[in-house]
């Protein structure tokens, strides 16, 4: 049962709404600057991920897309890829679930530019906010949101938004970045900080959005707070896997039929 109340515990997430990177900022300057840094870096996107996180990331991401395959109803039903950027995940998705309707929404035209490229009509591409999803209540499968929640303008609202959309015995399938252990955290962050930004320089020329997206990860709250948040936003059933020392953490949230 959605207890609305809970819905708006979502704290940790709230403070993200009002930064972009390392500089405070109001919502609306928020939403503009991050549209306009996907624009510009969709291009190179999917070459910054494998340099960024030495190929690991498709690791992850087959996992997440494997949680999502595995919810009931999803072979024939509805499966939403949230923030699918380039759509590598909608594209991988489709190869298991050749049956399923596979949506990918992503608030960047330029992302779903590049998404509806790569598609040739495989999947359905939506431009789409993740605060403002498209779809009837309780009309949705499975919902994937990889690396993008800690980029929606308000993710307390993305959370609440995909809880509306997704039906009884649906699931949230959430990848992100995390918190290191730390004993591997200051070789993370240095990493993070000197060698990501370079190489966003390198190959895609903006040095300035990879500086956005470390700080953006290292303001993003750490694995078990997400779990929480996960649970006060009104889903039953929260499991969490995490990658490479804590780097990365996959939660699969459901709810209850």
């Amino acid at each position: 049962m959605k207890d609305d109340t809970a819905l708006d515990r979502l704290q940790s997430l709230a403070p993200l709404g009002e930064t972009f990177g390392a500089t405070r900022v109001e919502a609306q300057a928020r939403r503009t600057f991050v549209r306009e840094l996907f624009d510009q870096v969709a291009p190179r996107y999917d070459l910054m991920n494998d340099l960024m996180s030495f190929g690991l990331h498709r690791l992850w991401k087959q996992a997440a897309v494997a949680a999502a395959a595995a919810t009931p109803g999803a072979a024939t039903g509805t499966i939403v890829d949230l923030a699918g950027g380039t759509g590598d995940l909608s594209l991988a998705l489709r190869k298991r679930l050749p049956q399923a309707r596979i949506v990918l929404a992503d608030a960047s035209p330029g992302m779903v530019a590049v998404a509806e490229a790569r598609a040739q009509g495989k999947i359905e591409c939506k431009v789409a906010e993740g605060e403002h999803m498209p779809f009837e209540t309780a009309s949705v499968d499975a919902v994937m949101l990889s690396f993008g929640l800690r980029n929606m303008t308000d993710p307390p609202a993305a959370i609440r938004e995909v809880f509306r959309v997704l039906k009884p015995g649906g699931r949230l399938v959430l990848l992100e970045f995390s918190k290191p252990a730390a004993w591997f955290a200051p070789l993370y962050n240095i990493f993070s900080r000197f060698v990501i930004p370079a190489l966003g320089a390198l190959v895609s020329g903006n040095r300035g959005a990879y500086r956005y997206l470390v700080d953006s990860i290292r303001l993003f709250p750490d694995a078990q707070s997400i779990t929480r948040e996960l649970t006060a936003a009104g889903f039953d059933r929260v499991t969490l896997r995490r990658f490479v020392f804590g780097v990365a953490a996959l939660h699969v949230a459901e709810i209850a039929e």
